[in-house]
């Protein structure tokens, strides 16, 4: 019996498994281009089978200083990676349901290797497209190199290129502490920070947040008043009162100072690119809210930081007792900003 598992570690075996099998149905990793010419930026998402994201423009960025093209064919790892992660799931299972300390430890130290193993190769596969160039690329500087960071942010020229994991990569950084914590556990290291009774409850807050903080969608960012600045007419955002933000489907935050600039903004972005639009109430001290779910008011006296002159307010009830104008829905007032718009670019012409 002393070399049997806890249940709490065969539990965690089969969760850690679980997560391994989902991780092949999403990306891994992601590599992030930030750029002055592409503000929402080049994304290039690795999963286990395939690369995916903006390959094709990345890949006409790499023609001009002679990086090679990249293509899922031209890599082996896609085509086992995914057996592979399958087959440490299935390692992870078969420890569970032998439930001995030995098969714990041989899954631990495998999995140990696997992911060292891989992030070598990763390096090895960044370095040589950073630095295997062709000599007779467009743009060549003396002694420059491409390779991205394997992790966290590198300037490369005028782009930034941000290397993190993506769901995948954090399915399988939350299996890893999984079995950890049960290694430490069946080895009695955890009785000397943890209470017995407590190690079950701690480690599942713990992977609870883990897994909250990775894969929870993103919400709003709240605007620093006289620090931020409008995303579309670049003047400081001042007034909480009509301040407005948006969020891409790329998880991009871009902040304005009138309902005005956001609406502008949207007119000049691809379609379909937005995820979430939010506005301040217009009663509260710089509080955002859902713009699509709001109510406003439209008056000329309400004189806003870039004439959008547009109140917001949480309910239609608010919306009518304060109403010193007409009460518009989202699509009114998004109407109601383009045709002032539109007006006001006739004028100057």
């Amino acid at each position: 019996m002393k070399n049997k598992i806890s249940t709490l570690s065969k539990f965690f075996l089969i969760l850690s498994a679980l997560m391994l099998v989902v991780s092949i149905f999403v990306p891994i990793w992601q590599i992030e281009l930030d750029a002055p010419q592409y503000p929402e930026g080049l994304a290039l998402q690795i999963w286990a089978n395939k690369i995916a994201g903006d390959v094709e423009i990345i890949n006409g960025l790499n023609h001009y200083i002679g990086m090679k093209t990249l293509h899922t064919e031209d890599f082996i790892e896609f085509t086992i990676l995914p057996y592979l992660i399958a087959g440490y799931a299935l390692l992870f299972l078969l420890a569970a349901i032998r439930g001995t300390k030995r098969f714990l430890y041989i899954a631990f130290a495998a999995f140990v290797v696997f992911g060292i193993v891989a992030m070598v190769d990763f390096w090895i596969w960044e370095y040589n497209y950073g630095h295997n160039l062709n000599p007779d690329a467009a743009i060549k500087v003396p002694g420059m190199a491409y390779q991205p960071p394997l992790i966290g942010f590198k300037q490369l020229l005028n782009f930034g290129a941000f290397s993190v994991p993506h769901a995948g990569g954090w399915l399988f950084v939350s299996a890893g502490v999984l079995l950890l914590v049960s290694v430490l556990k069946e080895a009695g290291a955890l009785k000397k920070f943890i209470g017995r009774k407590k190690i079950a409850g701690t480690v599942a807050v713990f992977g609870f947040l883990l897994l909250l903080s990775s894969c929870g969608s993103k919400g709003p960012e709240a605007i620093r008043l006289n620090v931020d600045g409008c995303d579309f007419c670049r003047m400081k955002i001042s007034d909480g009162r009509f301040g407005a933000e948006l969020i891409t489907e790329k998880g991009r935050i871009y902040k304005f100072d009138d309902l005005n600039c956001m609406v502008g903004f949207c007119d000049e972005q691809p379609k379909g690119s937005i995820k979430s639009h939010y506005i301040n109430d217009y009663s509260k001290d710089n509080d955002l809210i859902d713009a699509t779910t709001a109510w406003y008011v439209y008056s000329e006296n309400l004189k806003s930081p870039m004439g959008g002159n547009t109140a917001a307010f949480a309910s239609k009830e608010e919306a009518l007792k304060a109403a010193a104008g007409p009460v518009l829905n989202w699509s009114e007032i998004v109407s109601n900003v383009q045709q002032h718009q539109g007006d006001e670019e006739q004028g100057h012409h």
